[in-house]
């Protein structure tokens, strides 16, 4: 990817929140203008099956890592801040939240509901708790991730979050209405992928910095976790992330920077120079249950084909697209880090309600969907020997809009689902999954003993004396 240097200005350090707390705003600053003839347009070249993957915009050379996995390290999206990086080592976790969808066409109070909890995150009484970036899952900006809607739909809402935010890409982040010349992903890339800490005009007079991703496929590095974040580009359905026939404009370069990004995290894990959690995160779900986006099957068979060559698996999966919250359990035979795991499992976790447009999930007939149940039960996938296992869906939300809040160790991965109508003193989640790293299965969360609190301590003499 060529070097991405929007007008802007330069200041050479990042910037999150505003110095000072504002109230939400109650309407948009530029009216979204109506998309409904576009969209008559791309679902009839949808049914005539005209619509394709687009080109896949290849990353810029990173400081960490090789030309086939770009690497960017939290040390270097905090801008070389040392000292709050040892932090995080000494408390011996990280936090950090995670949504999609997160762009709203209608207004502002459905993404601020989410936003104004996420904030919440940050008053915590303990330091160790405190949440330290966020990794949205793609569509950032509706309809088409267009530059002007950047304001209403990223900047403002986000405004008062004080931390960095990173993201996947999303279609509708590199969708592009037909007929219209506009590059895909023009938004994205100049609003998450510059090559220094600019503040851009889109940021319509806030403060936040762009963000510096080497590209729309990268790794995302921080104490006690890896994100393996991929495009699944723009279609509707399915997700996808690469395509081996010759002459197609996509090609199969994620799949080689998916095998060295798993090759070295299997090789760190197995000597010893990393513990802590690998996620893989795109925005397309691999597993979606009773919702309007199916499955993209093809694309989670790619993902398995890597990770059975390479013999590493990730402990938990990240997607948006959906607009609600899905959580499933794979349970299958993995052979990773040298070790054979009869029944693995893996949480698949959709998170597509970050504020755009709720999704009901529906089961046949139009009735609620039961939960938990198995809907996958097949051993075998569409090849000989490909081993799919069971896939379960154990919980959902499809009437709140909601985040993610996780925490990893070197021993642990709790993902936790917090819905926004919950409130902003709200502290426990509605639903969480924890895996344990050494056995890959998943447990009961252990949780911090934070001690006794000094007043309860004075109680208990008084009652003593």
């Amino acid at each position: 990817m060529k070097q991405h240097a929007p007008s802007g200005r330069a200041i050479g350090r990042p910037v999150f929140a505003q110095p000072e707390p504002t109230p939400d705003p109650k309407r948009f600053r530029i009216k979204h203008a109506s998309d409904k003839e576009t969209y008559y347009e791309i679902d009839k070249l949808n049914k005539e099956h005209k619509l394709y993957a687009t080109v896949i915009p290849s990353p810029r050379p990173t400081q960490k890592g090789s030309a086939d996995e770009p690497v960017l390290t939290l040390l270097e999206v905090l801008g070389n801040d040392t000292a709050a990086l040892k932090k995080i080592e000494q408390h011996g976790q990280i936090v950090f939240h995670s949504c999609g969808d997160c762009g709203s066409t209608r207004g502002p109070k459905t993404e601020d509901e989410v936003t104004d909890k996420l904030v919440a995150d940050f008053d915590e009484s303990q330091e160790r708790e405190i949440p330290q970036f966020q990794f949205l899952l793609g569509d950032v900006v509706y309809n088409f991730g267009e530059v002007e809607y950047y304001y209403d739909q990223f900047y403002e809402p986000y405004r008062n979050y004080p931390a960095p935010i990173l993201a996947a890409a999303g279609n509708h982040d590199g969708m592009v209405p037909p007929g219209e010349p506009i590059p895909s992903l023009r938004g994205y890339l100049r609003n998450f992928c510059t090559p220094g800490f600019v503040v851009l005009p889109e940021a319509g007079g806030l403060s936040r910095t762009a963000q510096i991703q080497p590209g729309v496929y990268y790794t995302f590095e921080a104490p006690f976790v890896r994100i393996i974040s991929l495009y699944s580009n723009t279609l509707e359905d399915p997700g996808v992330i690469a395509d081996p026939t010759p002459g197609t404009k996509i090609g199969t370069a994620q799949l080689t920077y998916l095998a060295a990004a798993l090759t070295r995290a299997r090789d760190d894990a197995e000597n010893g120079t990393y513990s802590g959690a690998v996620i893989i995160a795109h925005h397309h779900p691999s597993f979606c249950a009773g919702s309007r986006h199916g499955w993209s099957e093809q694309m989670q068979r790619q993902i398995d084909a890597v990770c059975e060559k390479v013999g590493f698996w990730p402990h938990a999966d990240l997607s948006g697209h959906a607009h609600n919250y899905q959580r499933f359990t794979r349970t299958r035979p993995i052979e990773t880090s040298g070790r054979t795991f009869a029944n693995a499992q893996i949480p698949y976790v959709v998170c597509g309600n970050g504020g755009h447009a709720l999704q009901k999930i529906r089961g046949q007939g139009g009735s609620a969907l039961r939960a938990p149940q198995i809907i996958q039960t097949a051993a075998q996938g569409n090849r000989p020997g490909q081993v799919v296992g069971q896939v379960a869906l154990e919980n959902y939300d499809d009437g709140d809009y909601g985040y993610l809040r996780i925490v990893a160790d070197p021993k642990q991965l709790l993902i936790e689902y917090h819905p926004a109508s919950d409130g902003g003193d709200a502290k426990t989640p509605d639903d969480s999954v924890t895996v344990d790293l050494a056995t890959r299965r998943l447990v009961h969360y252990a949780a911090p003993n934070l001690g006794e609190p000094d007043e309860a301590a004075r109680i208990r003499r008084r009652r003593l004396a």
